[in-house]
């Protein structure tokens, strides 16, 4: 089945320009694509690499070096003048979710190495990738230091690899795609910044436009060379167009005053660092070529802002991605005429524009009680602006997803060790090898002074790293928590440790209870930004089911171990500890507060009891749980993070 055209895409003029601007300029940095399942995101990357021109390479080479300028350190070379050429289509390389780093930057060959005294290294999917396209799906999903790795290499144009004191590099020079669900989590700011570009992709609610990507989809089903044949002119075309821009993209001039332009701009939207600037320059360069111009205008300048910026104004995941066109362009003629100053305002951001919600740059949530008919005594209270929490974590070692909250083996971070013999997995240890290879030299009759291995002599790293835990927020939502100066507090707490689970590569989960029942009111996710969402719109009022919030949490936790078993919990309990719906209320949660005992698994008890006169009933349900004890308004002290760590002390689930 031919791939599906890039010109029978429908509507995604975003998308299609940004990735036809990284085609012509790869030093952009590539594009991220965000945007809900079934968008046409894959099968827009797909497309595009039928439309890069076919790339000359050297015979042979594993690096695909250009005869014209090979790679000097290339591991293949060198390349002698005049040796033999051909010529293919550039590479659309897909990087696997689950793919190790081994399988992205290549690995060596510890056993020659060590008996043969030669550098064997087998190139892995960046080397693959070279002058062609590197597609990441879900990358959100991937580990972190991989998608540091992929954008170290994007940036650099280079891949390193080094082990055991052995250091290869080879040209890896690639437009970087990456595409994501921002349902199921974010990236963090500092590996979005990375990105070059980015746009939001959504499925068109035009009912006309949904029927034509309905039927050109059937026809290319139907007969997919057919479809195919008949979108051949167009895609022609834009690949004659791509291929033009790219010979044009070395005279477009840039001008002092568009620099400045650029650079003003960047300040406005107070974006951090200078890749903002510079990728943002970039791409106004790439564009003015993509328009036949020989110099950048205004007109390229916004469109690079609005590629270029969104993604870099982004401070915690609850911000709103995007830059409002109004903002853009008063920034762009204050820019133009930054001598005429225009009447007082107060900058860019000012007016009507209203700031996101959650976000810990546009001051606190607004709290307010939304009671409608039928509504009885619910209410619902806003949170406050986020803070910094101390760490939660569960003690032990276990051996979860990466991440960045509890001790666990993991295939990156510091060797604690080796692994036992048999175990070929992960990177191997130089000097246990040795030892495990030393012992059998004489029987092997060496000579020489080359180590005689065999394949049982290669030991391997044992290292520890940190891991993302499953952090389960059992909330009281019944009318005790309901006073809406205690209501606020909680939801600011709450949201201050979504933010460190965002921040330490977690998954949340939210389980709520009010009235007479427990409700999941968020599934475990990695995207946080959801669960604050769950978290804002949380109404209150009613009595308190505390034995049904604690099963409902107990039987999600057992769920998510079935699914899940490498993750360890940790549950939060956020109540002031009253139980006071249906029969034998106390004696029912002091049950479930022994059931989740028994079950090991680690937590910690919010106290939201306030007032000079306390009851203590939060406590009794820590001390019945085996979990840390903590006040509310002790959520940020600095003594959290121990006593929560020796609270879990030898309980990991």
């Amino acid at each position: 089945m031919k791939p599906y055209p890039f010109t029978a895409v429908v509507g995604m003029a975003d998308l299609r320009l940004a990735l036809v601007l990284s085609s012509i300029s790869p030093a952009i940095g590539g594009v991220l694509v965000r945007g809900e399942k079934g968008t046409a995101k894959s099968t827009m990357v797909r497309a595009l690499a039928g439309l890069l021109p076919s790339v000359d390479v050297v015979g042979g080479c594993r690096f695909s070096c250009d005869p014209a300028s090979p790679d000097p350190a290339c591991p293949d070379g060198p390349h002698a003048a005049g040796a033999p050429t051909s010529t293919r289509p550039a590479r659309l390389v897909e990087l696997p979710v689950g793919a190790a780093e081994d399988r992205v930057i290549g690995s060596l060959n510890l056993e020659r190495a060590l008996s043969e005294g030669v550098t064997d290294y087998q190139p892995g999917l960046l080397a693959a990738a070279h002058r062609g396209l590197l597609y990441v799906d879900e990358v959100n999903l991937l580990h972190d230091h991989l998608v540091d790795t992929l954008l170290d290499a994007a940036a650099m144009g280079r891949a390193t690899v080094e082990r055991e004191g052995v250091s290869v590099s080879h040209a890896a020079r690639f437009v970087l795609i990456g595409t994501m669900n921002p349902e199921e989590g974010e990236l963090r700011p500092q590996l979005l910044d990375r990105f070059g570009l980015t746009v939001e992709v959504a499925s068109s609610r035009d009912p006309e436009l949904r029927v034509q990507v309905v039927r050109r989809r059937l026809a290319y089903e139907a007969d997919s060379d057919a479809f195919a044949a008949e979108y051949a002119e167009a895609d022609g075309a834009l690949a004659s167009d791509i291929q033009a821009a790219q010979g044009l993209l070395p005279g477009v001039k840039l001008p002092d005053d568009a620099l400045r332009q650029i650079a003003e701009i960047c300040a406005s939207f107070e974006v951090d660092g200078m890749r903002a600037d510079i990728v943002t320059a970039r791409t106004a360069v790439a564009h003015a070529a993509w328009s036949g111009r020989d110099e950048v205008t205004t007109d390229d300048i916004r469109v690079a802002a609005r590629l270029a910026l969104p993604h870099r104004r982004r401070r915690n995941p609850f911000d709103a991605p995007g830059i409002p066109e109004e903002q853009l362009e008063q920034a762009l003629q204050d820019a133009q005429a930054p001598e005429d100053p225009g009447p007082e305002d107060d900058g860019p951001g000012s007016g009507s524009e209203a700031p996101s919600s959650g976000s810990g740059e546009s001051g606190p949530r607004e709290s307010e009680s939304r009671e409608g008919p039928g509504s009885g005594n619910q209410q619902t209270v806003g949170a406050g602006s986020p803070y910094r929490a101390k760490l939660f974590t569960v003690d032990g070692t276990g051996e979860g997803a990466h991440g960045r909250r509890s001790r666990a083996i993991t295939d990156s971070g510091r060797t604690i060790g080796v692994k036992p013999p048999g175990v070929r997995e992960g990177h191997p240890h130089l000097v246990a090898t040795v030892r495990a290879a030393a012992a059998h030299q004489i029987a092997r009759g060496r000579s020489g002074t080359g180590l005689k291995l065999q394949p049982q002599d290669l030991r391997f790293a044992l290292r520890e790293g940190r891991e993302g835990n499953l952090v389960l927020f059992c909330v009281d939502a019944s009318g005790s928590m309901g006073a809406r100066a205690r209501m606020r507090e909680v939801k600011s707490a709450v949201l201050s440790l979504l933010v460190d689970a965002y921040q330490r590569r977690d998954k949340v989960g939210l389980v709520t209870f009010r009235a007479d029942t427990a409700e999941l009111a968020l599934p475990p996710t990695i995207s946080v930004d959801t669960a604050a969402t769950r978290l804002d719109a949380l109404p209150t009022g009613g009595r308190t089911p505390l034995a049904e919030g604690l099963l409902r949490a107990a039987e999600v936790l057992r769920i998510e171990k079935i699914r899940d078993p490498r993750r360890r919990p940790l549950l939060v309990v956020v109540t002031d500890g009253r139980a006071t719906s249906g029969a034998d209320a106390v004696a029912r949660s002091q049950l479930a507060a022994d059931l989740l005992a028994a079950s090991g698994v680690a937590a910690v008890v919010m106290d939201c009891e306030t007032g000079k006169m306390r009851l203590g009933l939060a406590g009794e349900l820590a001390a019945r749980l085996r979990a840390d004890h903590v006040p509310l308004a002790d959520v940020a002290a600095e003594s959290l993070a121990g006593a929560v760590r020796s609270r879990t002390s030898g309980r990991a689930a």
